[in-house]
This record gives C-alpha cells, sequence and structure tokens, in this order.
C-alpha cells in the first residue's frame, strides 16, 4: 500500500524521502531563552529538519494539590514554582518564531491542553505534536484536529486499544505516528523496537520513532525498519540541572546522529537488486563463465 507523504513545511515525509530529524528542546532550555537559542543553533548545525518545544498551560494541566507539593528547584520550593519557572509565555514564543525563521529551521511543539493548542496556532505552525501522555484526551485530540495541520503523535505507555481509538479521532488524514518508550532514560531492553513493524500494519500510517535512550544505535535500527521521523531530545550538557536531560544528546550525540542517519539512508538503497557499477570490473577478473 503506497501511502501519499506528510508534508511539514518544505519538507515531504514518508516512503522515498528523507528521514524528518526533529531536535526536541521541550523543556530543556531551563526556562532561559538564550540557551533555547543556542540549542536552535545546534541542530541548525547538526542538520536536523526542526526543533520542538512543549507548552501548557500549568493550572490546567496540573491539579492545585500536584502544585502544591513541595520540591526544591531553582526557581522555588514547590512543584509549582517549578512549572511555572519552566514555563515559556508569548514574549519568549514571539522571539522563538522569529529567530527559527531567520535560523530557516521551522519549530512547533506540543499543546498538553486547548488553550496551550490555541496559543501555538496563532504563530501559524506547520503540524502539532500530541504527546504519550495526551493520547487518551479525546477532548484535546479533537481541539488539535480542528486546526487542520498534520499531527505526529506519540504512543508510549499506550496499549493497542488506545492507539486505535486516538487514531479514530484523529482519522489517517496528514497522521503519523511516533513509537516510544515513555521512560527517561529509557534502557535498551525496554524499546522494544520491532512495534514499529506492528503500528505500520495495523494502521497503514507512516510511523516514526522518539527516542529517549542515552545512546545512538536503537534510532538508526529505528532508520532501517521504516521510521520515516526520528525525534530526539537535545541539550547543552547531559549533566545539566533538568529532569529530561540526562534522556537527551548532547552538540557531539546530534551531530553524530544527523551524520549516521543520512549514511545509513544512503546504504538502505532502493531495494533493487542490481550489480552497482563498481561491481563490474570485480565481476570481468573473478568470475570464470
Amino acid at each position: 500500500m503506497i501511502i501519499n507523504p506528510v508534508v511539514i513545511g518544505n519538507h515531504k515525509i514518508g516512503e522515498g524521502h528523507p528521514c524528518f530529524l526533529v531536535g526536541e528542546i521541550g523543556i530543556n532550555h531551563n526556562g532561559d531563552i538564550n540557551i533555547a537559542k543556542h540549542l536552535i543553533d545546534i541542530a541548525v548545525g547538526a542538520g536536523w529538519n526542526a526543533v520542538k518545544f512543549q507548552k501548557r498551560t500549568i493550572d490546567v494541566v496540573y491539579t492545585k494539590e500536584e502544585l502544591a507539593k513541595p520540591r526544591e528547584s531553582n526557581f522555588g520550593s514547590t512543584n509549582g514554582d517549578l512549572k511555572r519557572g519552566l514555563e515559556f509565555g508569548l514574549k519568549e514564543y514571539i522571539e522563538i518564531d522569529r529567530y527559527c525563521k531567520e535560523k530557516k529551521i521551522p519549530w512547533f511543539a506540543s499543546g498538553w491542553d486547548e488553550e496551550s493548542v490555541d496559543f501555538l496556532a496563532k504563530f501559524d505552525i506547520p503540524c502539532f505534536k500530541i504527546a504519550s501522555a495526551s493520547l487518551t484526551d479525546d477532548g484535546l485530540l479533537r481541539h488539535t484536529k480542528e486546526k487542520g495541520k498534520p499531527i505526529i503523535l506519540s504512543t508510549g505507555m499506550s496499549t493497542a486499544l488506545e492507539i486505535d481509538h486516538a487514531v479514530d479521532i484523529l482519522g489517517p488524514r496528514d497522521l503519523i505516528l511516533l513509537h516510544t518508550c515513555s521512560t527517561y532514560p529509557s534502557e535498551y531492553w525496554d524499546l522494544n523496537l520491532r512495534v514499529i513493524y506492528f503500528l505500520r500494519n495495523r494502521y497503514k500510517l507512516h510511523i516514526g520513532y522518539s527516542g529517549h535512550e542515552t545512546g545512538l544505535p536503537s534510532s538508526v535500527a529505528a532508520l532501517a525498519m521504516g521510521a520515516c521521523v526520528i525525534e530526539r531530545h537535545i541539550t547543552l550538557d547531559r549533566a545539566m540541572w533538568g529532569s529530561d536531560q540526562a534522556a537527551s544528546l548532547g552538540p557531539s550525540g546530534i551531530m553524530q546522529l544527523a551524520r549516521d542517519i543520512r549514511v545509513a539512508e544512503s546504504a538502505l538503497g532502493d531495494g533493487v537488486k542490481r550489480v552497482v557499477e563498481s561491481e563490474i570490473p570485480i565481476r570481468r577478473k573473478l568470475r570464470r563463465k
């Protein structure tokens, strides 16, 4: 079955097209717009195709009890202090939008509630991401679909029946599913990359991979298994303060993975068995008949 490519910005995503590399900045900016811009620079320099953030309306996504829990951080002594300190507002996103246009790299984000989706829609981003945590939020799925943009849906910590329901709500048009393991960082034995085959066969959609492991080989393996999107968290330094830093790739990892993905794409070829030009003189020399 031939599936039409999904178009995100200037990129066609699907079989026969280069893998779409997404640098997940998320909250690794630690509430500092200058760190966010530095991460954008690193993604651009390494040849990644897009950067991604996360947007939440704190008082909607979290309960008062959750926000009141003690939690020491650079922003205060409660969980609410931390969540609010990490959340970029209009001023920061205006600068992100401007800077990404200057650097010629698209950005988008996962909106964790309807208000956040509306906020992101003001910037005319090329697609929306729905996080694994939101896969069972029917209202959010419908609200995001109403924006009429391509959607990338992560499927971590979800059953097949839960994914069935989400796909029914979103519909197959311009939908990409990402296989992922929702632990930070993930252990290799929990990645279960063969689920990529399962998702493709079950839904007849383009499938990608969002990795939270510490290394690179599994992302290259996911590409070889047909992943058309690779999303990885990126950071300035995996030892930095922050909950997602240890599950991220630093600057050298970002550069190396982009290189490895492109080399692997070249090696995969088109699947047509033929005698390649470099083999011809060897064939003449070694074949007796």
